[in-house]
């Protein structure tokens, strides 16, 4: 997105900002609140912000330029500042970097270079400056899934703390947290605030509806399974689907099409595909939200906050026969209904694969993607504009019990470390707040589609966007919000143990070893990190190991671990309108 530079409105106005700060001192005026002042410089810039980029916008247009009237005055004593902040490489993020940004320091005088990277880069990263104890970024946006990483490692900055304290003055009055979607999903288990939500992005189903409502796919779909072809509800539905497409109809338009699409190389993705609450929907874990207890979606157990396990002999659930259900299920779909390409390609790679219009259903699909998949001209839009695919509630798998969390939910957040000097902590504050405020926040979603804000979802302008993105709309206005979560605080060290995911469960996808060998072998080195981690901290949450009992002790007991579940239930759909419903 081009935008004229105005960069020279900050170097014009320096003059007049300084005598402006005098003002205020002055008049003793509480750098939180925003006053009426002159004309100035800078107050042209917010104006034409405004006016050219940052709408459409839930505030109104005075609203809008107070804000920013704010975010002009609390900069003041960071003026001439360059901060350097981290974020992984999605559309959101280009947007802060290459338009926002810029909007700030024309604003603020403060200069950011915020750095785009891969999601494993940006954790390793702050995890070198945790460790180096140097101040490498002054801020992070990184996955909520951190936080039970965060309050234990005591290298955090409490928010907080930090809003109430050697922030306070730099905290914007209009920030209004309870605004944030995920405010739950970065608030530790201490009650204490660690993340500010930047970005959401969920894992739905996803599926081509112009083929789903073909009358003739309908017909021979009833007539070989017993039941319609619809939104599926359980995992042998989607199989049923997965073989119907790929195996009956095999060709639409000419080309050959497949009943699912997955990705399976060997690479950090495969440990988010799986990590990203796989098993959860396979049921592996407890009933409870945001995530299950004792048992998360990891097969982790937690007692009285402090990881104890993650193999059934120490009461966790990760080498469980929910567990294996779940690797087999990906590795048989994988190698069954998908294109043969899909054991090489990673995450970034197989995003492009349903715009290609061969693709009939995918379980597993990130809607961050929905921009992309929004373009107009892909074979999976029709000539108006509206998606020919749609998103629903995702399948889950036989182990799966009501109350347990649905699917993954990601949210990434602005963290601050403690080792950050104060100044630099309080500057990369204000940029934080700046891309998430209720000024930008609006057409930033429009943009990304990754909404964070309850009152940005429920705006006139996403009723009238909600036709043309496919369902996405309707999952955010719905509670389905709170089903769909982050990686929880049971996971203590995600750094060190999220490594651990794509080094197993790639042996299984290349045959060296069976789902239940991989996964007896990563949940022993999930329990000997946990034995070290709890060796190195002192924190009244750090992890204490269980003794190992025999596996049927636990497999006995109420919850997860759940013993082998032989039932095969038959396959249930419904159609698109019923299977939202179920959201609300």
């Amino acid at each position: 997105m081009r935008l004229k530079s105005r960069g020279n409105y900050w170097v014009r106005g320096t003059i007049r900002s300084i005598f402006l700060l005098s003002l205020i001192i002055s008049a003793g005026v509480n750098s939180a609140r925003v006053v009426a002042q002159p004309e100035t410089e800078q107050s042209l810039v917010a104006q034409h912000w405004v006016d050219s980029e940052l709408q459409p916008s839930t505030l109104s247009r005075d609203e809008q330029l107070r804000e920013l009237q704010w975010f002009i005055n609390s900069s003041l004593p960071y003026q001439g500042m360059e901060i350097r902040v981290v974020s992984e490489r999605i559309l959101t993020h280009w947007y802060e970097a290459n338009v926002l940004a810029k909007a700030f320091y024309e604003l603020t005088g403060i200069k950011v270079v915020h750095e785009l990277t891969g999601e494993d880069d940006v954790i390793q990263k702050l995890s070198a400056q945790i460790q180096t104890n140097q101040n490498l970024y002054d801020a992070y946006i990184n996955d909520s899934d951190l936080i039970g990483t965060h309050f234990r490692s005591e290298q955090v900055v409490a928010l907080s703390d930090f809003m109430a304290n050697e922030g306070q003055a730099v905290t914007l009055p209009t920030l209004d947290l309870q605004d944030f979607m995920g405010i739950k999903f970065t608030t530790a288990p201490d009650g204490k605030l660690y993340q500010l939500p930047d970005q959401q992005f969920v894992n739905l189903y996803w599926y081509r509806h112009d083929w789903f409502s073909n009358v003739a796919y309908q017909r021979q779909f009833l007539a070989k399974y017993g039941y319609a072809l619809g939104v599926p509800q359980n995992w042998q539905a989607y199989e049923d689907i997965a073989d119907f497409f790929t195996n009956d109809i095999k060709e639409i338009d000419g080309k050959r099409v497949y009943g699912h699409m997955d990705y399976a190389k060997t690479d950090p993705s495969l440990g988010w595909r799986m990590s990203d609450a796989w098993l959860s929907m396979a049921g592996v874990g407890d009933v409870g939200l945001p995530n299950g207890l004792p048992v998360d979606e990891w097969g982790i157990r937690v007692e009285n906050c402090r990881p104890v396990g993650a193999s059934v002999s120490r009461g966790g659930a990760l080498n469980g026969p929910a567990a294996v259900y779940a690797i087999d299920k990906f590795v048989s779909w994988l190698n069954l209904y998908a294109p043969p390409e899909s054991s090489s390609l990673n995450f970034t790679q197989a995003g492009e694969w349903p715009g290609k219009g061969v693709i009939a259903q995918q379980i597993f699909w990130y809607t961050a993607f929905v921009a992309d998949l929004t373009d107009p001209s892909l074979a999976v839009m029709n000539e108006d504009g509206t998606p020919k695919w749609r998103v629903a509630p995702s399948p889950v798998g036989k182990y799966w019990q009501k109350g347990m969390k649905s699917g993954y939910q990601d949210t990434g957040a602005w963290t601050l470390l403690k080792n950050t000097p104060l100044k630099r902590q309080q500057a990369a504050w204000l940029y934080a707040q700046f891309v998430v405020s209720k000024t930008v926040s609006l057409k930033k979603t429009l943009v990304g589609l990754t909404p964070i804000r309850h009152s940005d979802i429920q705006s006139d302008v996403m009723t009238k966007k909600a036709p043309y993105l496919g369902g996405l709309v309707e999952f955010y206005r719905s509670n389905a919000r709170e089903v769909w979560t982050p990686t929880g605080t049971n996971v203590p060290d995600y750094p060190g143990l999220s490594r651990f995911w794509w080094q197993y469960i790639s042996k299984i996808v290349e045959g060296t070893l069976s789902s239940q060998q991989a996964l007896d072998q990563f949940a022993t080195a999930v329990d000997k990190h946990l034995d070290m981690l709890s060796k190195r901290s002192s924190h009244p949450c750090a992890p204490k190991l269980n003794d190992k009992q025999p596996a049927q002790f636990w497999l006995q007991q109420n919850g997860s671990p759940k013993p082998v579940n032989l039932d095969e239930p038959k396959g249930k759909t419904l159609p698109f309108e019923e299977a939202i419903n179920a959201w609300y």
